[in-house]
């Protein structure tokens, strides 16, 4: 943004010496006003603007570039000033309690970034809204998303594929059996590896009024020379399941469970051509993809996309995400498996959960690591949150990026955990604004966690 601004030749001067809202409230105030009300356009929108206004401009038109449209509203602000006046005048009246500003976020420590040796310029990792995972050990399948391909910004068909070997990870190509009619350009889908040759790839969407892209199979070859990633073949398998209203929708997850000896698919959330926000799900049995009607108890938790999933002990953790207000959460979920079924069960978490969405998230060791993603809190960015799931005791690690000459961009990103290294691979990120552009990662980045994750 201010790389923007400079280019116009109007930079933003005052901007070092009054970086937020409450150096800008100090400035009225230390100037002799005597009221001085400050919020940023987040809270504004929130606290000013009527609830069925709210609504009537969410309505608009479909919309689904949350990301980076609350990190702008974040950067600006309404400021009312007065003096004189008698009884005092308070400039702005919200319509309801305004959220108290929360302090600087006290951090744990520190998680050192660094660019992945070796995948310096490599085409084809610059992209957000897509997805990766461990498709074999040290091998990570990277699909779909929107960025750059061929020196253009667009949504994305090809494959990417990474591979380690003697400590190094290299870049390799993907070549696609009938890839055009089954692919589609998707965004915001998830991507479940079952085995070693075979994955399931759930919803997406191309516009957020084009969401019926349904299931698809990813088959891999069995054996795969992880040092010589020149080329990986993937067999795309257009499928029609019974369960298919599970699949027609985009931001939600898709998780790995355990019922009485048989896996399945939790579905949970996300959005839909016809609803903003989901709260339903599904469990999808994964020889048949089929929708299983299981039992769950407990309280249903407030319906939500853009959250994390992570599967834990059978059944899967669910943190954060945006609501329907369009407010970040801070709840997190265990889906608890019992024997009949499961139950729903609130993780306690000292000190609460700062909201987000648009994170990421792994479990290690009995911990919950969840990575980046948005929060309304200006005047610090998500890094790594620890939660402990045994003690609920959470911890927020700040990402040194001293090393990095970009701004790392930890929203619309996807990360792979290794865990034998302790290490965090985190390709993609970033988003388009409607005024700044499209910013993307250039490069993958990795995270080293040894220290955290062995601290406490």
């Amino acid at each position: 943004m201010q790389q923007h601004f400079s280019q116009l030749n109007c930079a933003l001067r005052s901007l070092a010496q009054y970086p937020d809202c409450e150096a800008q409230q100090r400035r009225f105030l230390g100037r002799g006003w005597t009221e001085c009300s400050v919020m940023d356009m987040n809270e504004f929108f929130t606290c000013c603007i009527p609830e069925d206004e709210q609504q009537r401009v969410q309505a608009l038109e479909p919309f689904d570039e949350y990301e980076e449209w609350h990190l702008k509203c974040s950067h600006y602000f309404v400021l009312t000033a007065s003096k004189g006046m008698e009884p005092s005048w308070t400039p702005l009246l919200p319509s309801v309690t305004v959220p108290h500003r929360a302090a600087p976020v006290g951090m744990a420590g520190s998680v050192p970034a660094a660019v992945c040796a070796r995948l310096s310029g490599i085409p084809g990792l610059r992209r957000y809204g897509h997805r990766s995972v461990l498709i074999k050990p040290d091998v990570i399948l990277t699909t779909g998303g929107f960025g750059e391909e061929d020196g253009q910004h667009c949504r994305l068909r090809n494959f990417h594929v990474l591979s380690k070997h003697a400590g190094y990870w290299k870049a390799g190509c993907v070549t696609k059996k009938h890839p055009d009619k089954r692919w589609g350009e998707r965004l915001y889908h998830t991507v479940s590896c079952l085995s070693d040759s075979l994955a399931l790839v759930v919803g997406g969407r191309m516009s957020p009024s084009n969401a019926g892209l349904g299931m698809l199979w990813l088959k891999f070859p069995e054996t795969y020379n992880a040092s010589d990633p020149d080329d990986i073949a993937v067999e795309l398998v257009n499928l029609q399941p019974a369960a298919e209203p599970a699949t027609l929708r985009w931001r939600h997850s898709t998780t790995e469970v355990t019922f009485k000896g048989e896996q399945y698919l939790f579905v949970y959330g996300g959005r839909s051509a016809l609803e903003p926000v989901l709260g339903d799900w599904y469990f999808l049995h994964t020889r048949e993809l089929s929708n299983t009607v299981i039992a769950v108890d407990g309280p249903v938790p407030e319906s939500r996309h853009s959250h994390s999933a992570c599967s834990w002990e059978g059944g899967a953790l669910i943190a954060g995400g945006l609501g329907a207000a369009e407010q970040p959460l801070g709840s997190v979920f265990l889906l608890r498996k019992l024997e009949h079924g499961f139950q729903w069960q609130a993780v306690e978490t000292y000190p609460p959960l700062i909201p987000r969405y648009s994170h990421t998230a792994h479990v290690h060791e009995g911990k919950l690591l969840l990575v980046g993603g948005v929060w309304f809190h200006a005047s610090s960015v998500p890094g790594i949150t620890v939660i402990d799931l045994m003690t609920g005791l959470c911890l927020d690690y700040v990402i040194n990026v001293e090393h990095l000459e970009w701004p790392l961009m930890l929203h619309n990103h996807s990360s792979v955990f290794l865990p034998n290294e302790k290490e965090l691979l985190v390709i993609g990120g970033g988003g388009n604004c409607f005024s700044f552009g499209t910013h993307l990662n250039p490069e993958p980045v990795s995270l080293s966690l040894s220290s955290i994750l062995t601290s406490h």
